[in-house]
């Protein structure tokens, strides 16, 4: 991995992830990536670093975790060190304009037009590279909030992969103009693991691993480059060797609680035999969806991420 200027060279994990610019959470939809999202930016704003925790999904859901009101767009202070905040991809697109367009009247103008609202939303990769451009922008401390990085709860995993490699398409379509320079610029920022973390969450489940395993696959295939860290959520507890006897109506729920940690333990292994990379496993709780698990599964990735210290 290349290392960040200042970033000792027996760090561990998590110390790399709070020196990237962005850290990309994605998996496929309904792993709990938004989740681990969270939590990993309450781990990294914890250890001192200012964060800001970015969604693109328009229903909204990292606040329900953090107990704060819906972004709509702005940018909402969480704590001291956390920051929130809903992307809107077509609302970034007009701030770059107004950006590169000098003259104020020009610019509302051109995003009034009915040209400009089908090239952002109809052509390939704009979407993707706004979000990505603005997380950018923030990071390099070129807009609000001044953060150190920026957690991004990524789409869910195919729609993840599109927008990683998004940059690159919109550069060779674009060339040099201002739009084309800053997909150049994200581009660059994305191939450098320096700078750009990914993070794959998944489940002990067929589907969920087969994605994952695929994602790894198009990230060295198209950038050149691993994920950093897989996390594997929701495990089922291992099933008691003793169960001794049980009252008629639990049975069932036995047997699905021992067919799930079989699934999961199958599934582990085949993980285990085609990723040899860092990975934290994390249980399923007996939590509400909320601030408490949140913090819960933060635990647990510092437990499994801090290096060891000697005794």
């Amino acid at each position: 991995m290349t290392r960040r200027a200042g970033l000792p060279a027996r760090a561990g994990l998590l110390d790399r992830l709070s020196h990237c610019r962005l850290v990309a959470v994605t998996g496929k939809g309904g792993v709990g990536k938004t989740t681990i999202a969270a939590a990993l930016a309450r781990v990294l704003a914890a250890r001192g670093r200012r964060v800001l925790l970015v969604e693109v999904d328009p229903r909204e859901n990292l606040h329900q975790l953090l107990d704060v009101p819906p972004s709509g767009g702005a940018v909402i202070r969480v704590d001291a060190r956390l920051w929130l905040e809903n992307v809107q991809p077509v609302r970034v697109l007009e701030d770059l304009v107004r950006q590169k367009v000098a003259v104020a009247a020009l610019a509302r103008k051109i995003v009034s037009t009915s040209v400009f609202r089908h090239f952002a939303e109809g052509a390939p990769g704009m979407k993707e590279m706004a979000v990505l451009g603005h997380a950018m922008q923030v990071a390099r401390g070129e807009a609000k909030p001044r953060v150190d990085v920026v957690v991004l709860d990524a789409p869910a995993t195919g729609h993840g992969m599109s927008l990683l490699w998004a940059p690159l398409l919109v550069t060779e379509v674009l060339g040099k103009g201002p739009l084309g320079r800053l997909a150049g610029e994200v581009a660059d920022m994305v191939r450098d693991p320096g700078q750009v973390a990914v993070v794959i969450g998944t489940t002990a489940e067929e589907m969920p691993v087969q994605e994952a395993l695929e994602l790894i696959a198009g990230l060295r295939e198209r950038l050149g480059r691993p994920p950093e860290l897989m996390v594997v959520n929701g495990l089922y507890p291992p099933f008691p060797k003793h169960t001794g006897r049980v009252a008629a109506g639990a049975r069932a729920a036995l047997a699905l609680w021992r067919q799930r940690r079989e699934v999961n333990e199958r599934e582990l292994e085949r993980l285990a035999s085609a990723w040899r990379g860092p990975r934290v496993d994390l249980p399923l709780l007996a939590l509400e969806r909320g601030p408490a698990l949140v913090t819960a599964l933060g635990d647990r990735l510092v437990s499994a991420l801090e290096p060891a210290v000697a005794p």
